[in-house]
């Protein structure tokens, strides 16, 4: 006796199409599975509670990492000073220029005004008190002002002691 060949069946359980002719005469799939509306409003709501948790969180870490690159031009800008100190025996309130302290660091503007570098989140100035020979000795503030998007997180002082304000900032 041969043995009888069994054809298996296709159902929607298995997710595949089926071909079957719809009423009319036209030719279509019947049994194709898919995701719902209130499954795609249930992802799109998941997605927006993680969304609603991380932005704040981003935002927060794009401010600190503005505030290292400002930190950073300052902590040049002091250490620059020092070495201007022990050639001209006073510090210098001239930043961008080789009559300075010739500061040029990425993304940010020290040649457009001499007395100050800026990028869009930061002005940085360097004040101080160039003293003449019978005088106390010099001394200098180095001042980062924030602005745009990075004012909430406020200004940074460093001074020629190495005092750093706010200290929660550094």
């Amino acid at each position: 006796m041969a043995a009888a060949t069994i054809r298996p069946q296709t159902s929607i359980h298995e997710c595949k199409p089926v071909h079957r002719i719809r009423r009319g005469g036209m030719p279509g799939f019947i049994g194709v599975a898919g995701f719902s509306l209130i499954e795609l409003m249930i992802v799109v709501a998941i997605v927006a509670v993680l969304a609603g948790i991380g932005y704040p969180s981003y935002l927060s870490y794009v401010q600190r990492g503005n505030r290292a690159a400002a930190q950073q031009v300052m902590l040049d800008i002091a250490s620059r000073q020092q070495q201007y100190l022990l050639d001209a025996r006073s510090y210098t309130t001239i930043l961008g220029t080789s009559a300075g302290l010739n500061i040029a660091q990425q993304g940010w503007d020290c040649t457009t005004d001499n007395a100050k570098c800026s990028n869009i989140y930061y002005t940085i100035t360097s004040t101080g008190w160039v003293s003449p020979t019978d005088s106390p000795p010099p001394t200098y503030t180095i001042t980062a002002t924030a602005k745009g998007s990075q004012l909430s997180d406020g200004n940074l002082t460093l001074t020629d002691t190495g005092t750093k304000t706010p200290t929660a900032k550094w």
